[in-house]
């Protein structure tokens, strides 16, 4: 495969596509997981099918389309959340809901089917065009320069959001910003991995991450490695047995994530055996 990814502009497509997806994936994902906020960007990216139904019947980019819709439903569900008075589950399950289906009528409304809807839907990262790596390309940019500014007020607002607010910090303007920042993210990973497994690369990594190291830095840093491997690993093996490559790229990570589980769980065991051993001894 390293020979073809010289030979052909879609593998190296791809390859790119892999280390942006990465890069903004070990970093969001991270934050992700420590605000608790995994159902919630499912809801956002299940959202974005409105928008990519939307693009189709109107004529232009779906995947611009994905990004507005998103967006929106991201403001929409941190302003109800936060001002309506109801259950955040149920505003992501109406959200959730009313994105797919807005999808579903905007696509019948249209003549005919659109023939590369799948990959919306389950990610197809050898069909990743120039356009969309230069969409990638800016949304990545945007997300790694907003944390890498305002990194010590993240790291506040998410260990400690009454204090941080306290302290000075906007966490209200922190709230909506990470939930625009989730909106960008969902969209740089829609071609990898798809709407309905998007959320599988948001966590599977900086879960995985986050049995390594309890250190906010280092656990960003392993999520994106691990985002990468997942990513080479599972474009190498859908390349090579010709399968899809999301849905690969996607039991890779979540396979990996849980055997970590696994063995933390057992050495945890293990440990407490010993403990409890040598109290009885005592």
């Amino acid at each position: 495969m390293i020979k073809a990814i010289f030979e052909y502009n879609f593998l190296q497509n791809a390859v790119l596509a892999s280390i942006l997806a990465s890069i903004v994936c070990g970093i969001i994902g991270v934050i992700i997981v420590e605000k608790k906020l995994v159902m919630m960007s499912g809801g956002i990216a299940h959202t974005a099918y409105g928008g990519v139904g939307f693009g189709y019947l109107m004529g232009f980019e779906p995947i611009i389309g994905a990004f507005i819709f998103s967006a929106c439903a991201a403001v929409g569900i941190g302003y109800i959340k936060r001002k309506g008075g109801v259950q955040s589950d149920i505003i992501i399950g109406l959200f959730w809901s009313l994105g797919m289906a807005l999808g579903i009528i905007f696509i019948s409304l249209m003549p005919g089917y659109p023939p590369d809807l799948n990959s919306y839907l389950f990610g197809n990262i050898l069909s990743v065009t120039k356009s969309d790596l230069y969409l990638m390309v800016v949304l990545t940019f945007i997300v790694v320069l907003v944390v890498i500014l305002l990194y010590n007020d993240w790291k506040s607002y998410l260990f400690d959001e009454e204090f941080a607010s306290i302290i000075g910090i906007k966490t209200v303007f922190l709230e909506y910003l990470l939930l625009i920042l989730i909106a960008m993210t969902i969209v740089v990973l829609i071609r990898v991995a798809g709407i309905i497994m998007v959320l599988a690369m948001l966590t599977a990594p900086a879960a995985s991450a986050g049995l390594f190291s309890s250190k906010f830095k280092n656990r960003m840093v392993y999520a994106i490695i691990f985002g990468i491997i997942f990513c080479m690993a599972g474009l190498w093996i859908s390349y090579v047995l010709n399968i899809a490559s999301g849905a690969t790229i996607v039991i890779l990570s979540v396979i990996f994530c849980f055997s970590l589980y696994i063995i933390h769980f057992v050495k945890e065991k293990v440990k407490m055996t010993k403990i409890a051993v040598n109290q009885e001894l005592e």
